[in-house]
């Protein structure tokens, strides 16, 4: 009866533990939506996309001032060790040793050739840019991201396979030993099998480490806490045929880069008329009231109100410095046109590359599974074929090498299909990804 309580106690603590390891073991683990969203909070490209968007609605808000008029004041005094006036008795005026001066003055351009209206645009322009370039910023770390994972993945399934081949060669390891004391095999059989598995163990000593660095790349990437026990939940699975999944088009124009070029157009072409309206007569108007006298004598004027309106004619510039800088000015205008014809063509080669680099890395799994068909299959017949004595334990263990290679070949063509698939979909702009609005709503 004791011994049954003590096996009872043994029993429950057992479960306890198990239980404790697994709740542990529960929290260990990443996914890659996870590991997505810690990436898009911690990545400083994306804070400072965001900083940049503020920036850039600040240059807006100078432009816009400009719509305002400008107001100054300004004031001063003076104060004499000698008279700046002599006093005159005959006219009743009496020394005159300090002055003070109040003035303020409005003033608005009224037309200064379009280049306030330019600059609001252009301002304008350059928010749009930063909100581009912010965009590609979140899908920038979520394509990363995304690589980092699947390559945690590849390693940990490889892991699998290193297992399954272990646990083989465990059971061929005890089977030549049987035989071995038998006396119906040479020792050399056995040394034979013990060497290709301290091979296995080298290789699952290697991809140990390797999966050690992938999390350390992960978690310094997204920052996740690094915890040499964390898993990937994802496991590499069946896909979906591309032209089943997705009506492939080569649309260039919603093109993250194709965009920002167009916005750079705009832009130029905005500083062209900026640097011709250089050119042209600016006339301003404008209100001022003045206000003058002495501290002491009670000599002051009353307060006197003007108004005033300015033309500035530039003739000069017509043939001088400005004249060059519309002619430069003009000319980056047509480079900024060329940049983007150029790129067109290069975006739609990127396009159609992350394509075909899908449908290949389709058709590298579809080999790789019926190579693993044949290498499994052929590992079968020579067990068999040495079991009966018909093969040699040389043939055995080269088509088990060959079986593992060919399982390790079909991991390694998922893992470049799922990396083939995040590409396409960053190259065309189709990635799941959060606006920068939605991140700081989060």
């Amino acid at each position: 009866m004791k011994t049954n309580f003590s096996t009872y106690k043994q029993l429950l603590s057992f479960i306890i533990l198990a239980v404790t390891y697994a709740g542990n073991a529960q929290e260990m683990k990443i996914s890659l939506n996870e590991a997505k969203d810690a990436a898009l909070k911690y990545s400083h490209d994306i804070k400072n996309g965001s900083l940049r968007i503020e920036q850039a609605h600040a240059q807006r808000q100078e432009a816009i001032a400009y719509y305002f008029p400008t107001i100054e004041a300004l004031g001063g005094a003076i104060h004499a060790f000698d008279n700046i006036i002599d006093p005159i008795a005959m006219l009743g005026i009496p020394e005159i040793d300090n002055l003070y001066l109040a003035s303020a003055t409005a003033s608005e351009v009224v037309f200064a050739g379009g280049k306030v209206r330019n600059s609001n645009k252009l301002a304008e322009i350059q928010v749009q840019v930063h909100k581009i370039r912010a965009q590609q910023s979140i899908d920038s770390v979520i394509l990363t991201t995304a690589n980092k994972y699947w390559q945690l993945v590849q390693l940990q399934e490889q892991k699998k396979v290193i297992n399954a081949a272990k646990l083989y060669l465990d059971e061929l390891l005890k089977q030549q030993q049987d035989l071995l004391d038998a006396g119906l095999i040479a020792k050399n059989q056995l040394l034979q099998v013990r060497v290709n598995r301290s091979k296995v163990l080298l290789n699952e000593s290697k991809l140990s480490n390797l999966r050690k660095l992938a999390l350390l790349d992960l978690a310094l990437y997204t920052g996740l806490n690094y915890d040499t026990s964390a898993v990937a939940i994802d496991t590499l699975h069946e896909v979906i045929p591309p032209k089943l999944k997705y009506q492939h088009t080569t649309n260039v124009t919603e093109n993250s880069n194709y965009r920002l070029l167009d916005e750079k157009i705009q832009a130029s072409k905005l500083q062209t008329k900026m640097a011709k309206a250089e050119l042209l007569p600016q006339f301003s108007v404008g209100i001022n009231a003045v206000k003058y006298g002495t501290f002491d004598t009670g000599l002051d004027s009353n307060i006197q109100p003007m108004a005033f309106g300015l033309v500035r004619i530039p003739i000069s510039a017509w043939w001088g410095a400005e004249k060059q800088k519309v002619k430069q000015q003009e000319i980056k205008e047509e480079i900024a046109v060329n940049q983007l014809k150029k790129a067109q063509d290069q975006i739609t080669i990127g396009i159609m590359k992350s394509w075909y680099d899908l449908l290949d890395a389709y058709h590298q799994i579809e080999y790789a599974k019926e190579n693993l068909a044949y290498a499994e299959e052929n590992l079968e017949v020579h067990r068999d074929n040495y079991n009966s004595g018909l093969n040699n334990l040389s043939d055995l263990l080269d088509a088990q090498r060959l079986q593992q290679e060919a399982k390790t070949e079909l991991i390694n063509a998922f893992a470049k299909y799922q990396n083939s698939e995040t590409t396409y979909l960053f190259s065309n702009n189709k990635l799941e990804a959060p606006s920068l609005e939605e991140l700081k709503e989060d």
